[in-house]
């Protein structure tokens, strides 16, 4: 039940161009969120970490590694979406708690599962 999947994971760069030309954002302080309905019957996480934001593979590693352990954990209550995740500002291990609200919040924002797509394109 809380395992994360080979198919919930976005991979293709078609998958992650659809995402970013549907244009629905959220953003936060130290995440931006961008999402698109999709027709499978779960929730898919893409996750981009640019050099620019940590220069050190290993800082870029640690936030994909705390980034996807959150979506694994709340996945169930995510709404079938693919989400690309984008981190805009370096965060390590003390800063944990606040990126644990961040993507709460975030998720909290985004349309609930009684939304279908039509209506998420209509608004």
């Amino acid at each position: 039940m809380f395992s994360l999947t080979k198919q919930s994971k976005l991979i293709k760069t078609d998958d992650f161009s659809s995402v970013f030309n549907f244009r629905k954002r959220i953003a936060s302080k130290f995440l931006v969120m961008r999402f698109k309905p999709n027709e499978l019957d779960l929730p898919r996480l893409g996750l981009i970490v640019a050099k620019k934001t940590a220069k050190l593979a290993v800082n870029r590693n640690y936030m994909r590694r705390v980034l996807r352990e959150l979506f694994r954990l709340s996945q169930h209550e995510i709404a079938s979406l693919d989400l690309v995740i984008q981190v805009q500002k370096n965060f390590e291990k003390p800063d944990f708690s606040v990126i644990k609200k961040e993507f709460d919040g975030l998720l909290s924002k985004l349309p609930t599962k009684e939304i279908t797509s039509k209506e998420i394109i209509l608004k």
